[in-house]
């Protein structure tokens, strides 16, 4: 049984999709700058999630949006001296460059907020008639909080504390700004020529859509509602999720979201990621450190997604050498399978509690936490079984498949690195010194191909070699 933690309940429930197409919505990017490190961790989860749910047999449709018209992103085209598309478009290929580097799968669509105009105004022209809707002095729309009941239901506000009648035109604010918020900006000189002309009722207004509105409208039109899962960061919960809800069921729509999934923030040194404390970091910055993306992706999967994430660089870096590790594993396995017999044993009773353990740890609300050490169980038994002469071809094969098998949802193996022409050498003198039993000369090969990053690994059938960055003295 999958069960997840609902943030609507507070508990966790048992998942079952209405259909038989699993309807997820993320909200994605604000395409003003580079992504950091803690939105990544944010993008890193529904790909998890997306692929554990298709490793379980479910058809998923996965949207995740791009935010292309807000606040930030027009004040700081106006700052670069950019159109809004040339200001966006530059930012959302560095978003695609980065969750490719991460080897996130790309969602089934990424619609644009600056592509569903109409179906905001739509949304906006229910309210209205709903009575949830008004225009303020200066021509912009807002909702209307106190005629809407179940206002604060996600984030655990209560209606008594809210203050009708106050607005806040910003896109971002905290819960001591609770108030009618905007669905629609009037248009101002600071808006340059970023507009739009919608109508409403029988008037035209000229303006841009609010943050909230946009969502609404474009998990609606890309998924039909009612949608299985709707997540992103637990900053979200309030007030752009808890918006979302009150437009869209506000609107006349009977059901929403069924399961809400929020995750836990990241800290870097146990502090709030902010660029005065010199702790900001972008994929770009780990990258030009020569940390391999994969361990970043890998460190955000050995923790589970609803706990607070610590990220250090030792912790990058131990993550990095353990992705060594597993990757070495399974080529040691392709390499013992070249040398053992083709004998049969009762090792599928041990993949199948492995990987019984395994499923056991994700369906509980996605623990991969909890499920990743599972490998290192497995990896053990394994080397136990080389070391007592007692693993066969068969063994070998059940372990790779499972590792293949999960590596679905981590996507942590990679292609193995060749030698160079150079360390092909200097292997091949090795072994003929090592042969002819010169071990002063086979050590100091041994040596030499250690300084390049070369680790040898003698073993009754033949050396193995792999390759590593963390070289120890």
């Amino acid at each position: 049984m999958l069960k997840l933690f609902n943030t609507l309940t507070r508990k966790k429930e048992e998942f079952i999709p209405r259909g038989v197409t699993v309807k997820i919505y993320f909200c994605g990017p604000t395409v003003y700058n580079y992504a950091h490190i803690g939105n990544l961790r944010a993008y890193i989860f529904p790909d998890l999630l997306r692929r554990y749910l298709e490793y379980r047999g479910f058809v998923v449709r996965l949207i995740m949006n791009i935010t292309d018209v807000d606040d930030k992103t027009i004040r700081d085209s106006k700052k670069e001296g950019l159109t809004l598309k040339q200001f966006t478009d530059k930012y959302t290929k560095a978003f695609f460059e980065d969750i490719d580097a991460l080897k996130i799968r790309r969602a089934s669509h990424y619609p644009k907020a600056t592509e569903h105009i109409k179906e905001m105004a739509d949304i906006i022209n229910k309210l209205f008639k709903n009575g949830l809707a008004y225009k303020s002095e200066d021509g912009s729309i807002y909702f209307n909080i106190s005629k809407f009941k179940k206002y604060g239901k996600l984030s655990g506000l209560k209606i008594k504390e809210l203050k009708p009648g106050t607005r806040v035109k910003q896109d971002e604010y905290t819960k001591e700004q609770v108030q009618d918020f905007a669905l629609w900006k009037a248009w101002t000189v600071d808006d340059g020529d970023v507009y739009w002309d919608i109508k409403i009722g029988k008037e035209i207004i000229r303006g841009r859509p609010g943050w909230h509105i946009e969502c609404s409208a474009m998990s609606e039109k890309h998924l039909g509602l009612p949608i299985d899962i709707h997540g992103g960061g637990v900053d979200l919960i309030f007030p752009h999720h808890e918006n979302e809800i009150a437009q869209t069921i506000g609107s006349g729509e009977k059901e929403f979201v069924r399961y809400w999934i929020h995750g836990e923030h990241l800290i870097v040194d146990g502090k709030k990621m902010s660029k005065s404390l010199g702790n900001f970091y972008t994929l770009r910055d780990l990258i030009k450190r020569d940390y391999d993306p994969l361990a970043f992706r890998f460190l955000c999967m050995n923790s589970h997604y609803r706990n607070q994430l610590n990220f250090t660089f030792q912790a990058l870096e131990d993550a990095e050498k353990t992705l060594e590790t597993i990757n070495d594993f399974f080529y040691k396995l392709e390499d013992y399978s070249k040398w053992v017999k083709e004998e049969s044993n009762e090792f599928y009773l041990v993949i199948n509690e492995i990987e019984a353990k395994f499923e056991e740890a994700m369906d509980d609300d996605f623990n991969s936490a909890e499920a990743l050490p599972v490998i290192f169980e497995l990896m053990s038994i394994v080397n136990k079984m080389i070391d007592n002469k007692t693993i066969d071809r068969k063994a070998l094969k059940l372990a790779k498949n499972f590792l293949l098998k999960i590596n679905t949802i981590f996507d942590f193996l990679k292609p193995k690195e060749e030698l160079t022409d150079v360390e092909k050498e200097l292997l091949q003198k090795r072994e003929q010194a090592r042969l002819a039993k010169d071990y002063e000369k086979s050590d100091h090969y041994r040596a030499k191909l250690r300084k390049m990053g070369v680790i040898l690994e003698d073993t009754p059938y033949g050396t193995r070699w792999r390759k590593t960055k963390f070289v120890e003295d």
